[in-house]
């Protein structure tokens, strides 16, 4: 017999194993010799109440012992001699799509224009220092996508897209720790997910997948309405019978080349707003009524979100604990992001806090039919770059100067390495966008006693939380219409919006491949 109990632990006793243990078969009522396995399958913090307690979820095997479980590896077989399938991106969606099929027995050939997971960081390096910007290797491009090197969040709310256990697991089986499989929260962190990435790559080569780095698709190849391949680097053709598109929401070209192939895509709804920076201590204050978290705590997080004008506010990609960084994809553009190393141990807390963007935003770009979107955020990242010095350097305001609308003296100390320099985001960001976040944080302010502060740092631009671009699928093959053979995935397809979704996402088109190829 399997039973589960809830239990509630004081901070004092949270690594006391012994006292867990107890706790739970207090619960049962059952006698402590016919336990024989007990395990921790949730743990979560409650913060409701005047003292933060631990909760977690314990599962007991009375009677009988747990059945070992077989690895998601151990079930691999070599795909060499196996019919191929190309995935263009090597990102979450790309990677996991990618062992999906390896699973399914399906070869995966990889192309990425960005570069491998370790020779990104010179060119992070370059981006954080210098204020250069390489436009294939970045925050955004490279093996591992935009989660490697910004933070590695594993939460989501898909749970309809599949289970999210799967994806866990096989981060588990590739390095990461246990923990994940039980924090209700889930993060590996920016330090940590760079080795996990390159175990990945691993497994898909020793099991007979090919990945190409500086390998940028310039061309589908179709031949009547069925897509056949692609061409890399404007000079060689590959050729399969089913190309996964998992390029990112930030690989705009590919946009391009769709619409002028006649591969129809669409606008869809995203956000746009800023990154806001406290320091860490006020949202630990807040969040936990104390103002030492001390040691047994984590670095506490808020989510926020409010109506102005029939419109919604939100905070988006809370990152405690963390820092803000430069996410540029292309020379003469400010974007910033925010990520956390695995301890989360910055004094500062970030998020962004965006604005849902509607037609009205964007009347001025109307001629760009579909690409309106598009061309509206391109605009506002060009329009802050185009007001600074030609580096990364990020515009800002204090808090309660950008509700005032007034330029800041002086700005509070911040993580962002290229620096902050004071401007004024009330005129840089449209007035629509800027008049409803001007609402929304007050609002915040209301929610949450102590976020709205002269101490933190409001950051422009934060405009990649999604993609202005859907890529239409038929919602039962996972298939482009307009292109037999083509399946659209993940973040830049408009599917899946985080690390586990986009995973999540590249799995269950894995499978829609297999069921098209056999």
């Amino acid at each position: 017999m399997i039973k589960e109990v809830e239990v509630r632990i004081d901070l004092s006793k949270v690594n006391d194993e012994e006292f867990l243990y107890q706790q739970g078969i207090k619960k049962m009522f059952i006698d402590h010799g016919r336990i024989q396995h007990w395990e921790v399958t949730k743990k979560s913090i409650d913060a409701r109440q005047r003292q933060p307690v631990f909760v977690y979820r314990l599962r007991f095997y009375i009677d009988e012992a747990p059945v070992e479980k077989q690895t998601i590896l151990s079930q691999y077989e070599d795909t060499k001699n196996k019919q191929e399938a190309i995935i263009v991106g090597a990102g979450p969606a790309g990677y996991f799509a990618a062992l999906e099929m390896i699973e399914l027995g399906i070869r995966p050939i990889i192309f990425e224009q960005g570069k491998d997971v370790r020779a990104r960081r010179k060119d992070l390096k370059a981006i954080q220092q210098d204020g250069v910007v390489n436009d294939k290797s970045n925050y955004c491009y490279g093996e591992g996508g935009a989660g490697t090197y910004s933070d590695g969040k594993l939460y989501t709310r898909s749970h309809k897209r599949g289970k999210i256990i799967k994806v866990l697991e096989l981060l588990v089986e590739h390095g990461a720790k246990t923990d994940i499989l039980q924090d209700a929260h889930p993060h590996i962190g920016s330090n940590k997910l760079p080795q996990i990435v390159q175990n990945i790559r691993k497994t898909i080569e020793d099991f007979g997948g090919e990945i190409h780095f500086d390998a940028t698709m310039t061309d589908l190849l179709l031949e009547g309405k069925k897509c056949v391949g692609v061409v890399i680097n404007n000079e060689k053709e590959y050729r399969a019978r089913a190309v996964v598109l998992a390029t990112g929401h930030s690989a705009r070209e590919v946009y391009t080349l769709l619409d002028k192939k006649g591969v129809t895509i669409a606008s869809k709804p995203f956000a746009l707003g800023v990154r806001i920076e406290h320091p860490q201590t006020i949202i630990d204050e807040v969040q936990y009524n104390r103002k030492d978290r001390g040691e047994h705590l984590p670095a506490a997080s808020y989510s926020l979100a409010c109506q102005v004008d029939d419109r919604g506010v939100f905070s988006f990609c809370m990152c405690p604990g963390g820092l803000v960084v430069p996410a540029a994809t292309a020379p003469g553009e400010i974007v910033v992001n925010g990520m956390s190393l695995s301890r989360r141990d910055s004094p500062y807390a970030n998020a962004g806090t965006v604005v849902a963007v509607e037609e009205a935003d964007m009347s001025e770009f109307a001629d760009e039919g579909k690409f309106a979107g598009l061309a509206f955020q391109k605009s506002v990242e060009q329009k802050l770059f185009a007001y600074g010095d030609g580096s990364q350097r990020a515009p800002a305001q204090r808090l309660t100067d950008f509700v005032a609308g007034k330029l800041s003296a002086d700005l509070a100390p911040s993580s962002y390495i290229p620096t902050l320099y004071p401007a004024p985001l009330h005129e840089l960001l449209p007035k629509g966008i800027y008049t409803r976040l001007q609402q929304g944080v007050v609002k915040f302010g209301k929610m949450m006693n102590g976020y709205y502060t002269s101490q933190a740092n409001v950051i422009g631009v934060e405009s990649r939380t999604s993609s202005p671009m859907k890529i239409p699928r038929n919602k039962d093959t996972f298939m482009h219409d307009d292109a037999e053979g083509l399946f659209p995935c993940g973040e830049g397809a408009g599917y899946a919006g985080g690390i586990v979704s986009a995973a999540m996402d590249g799995q269950n088109v894995a499978k829609a491949t297999a069921r098209y190829l056999k």
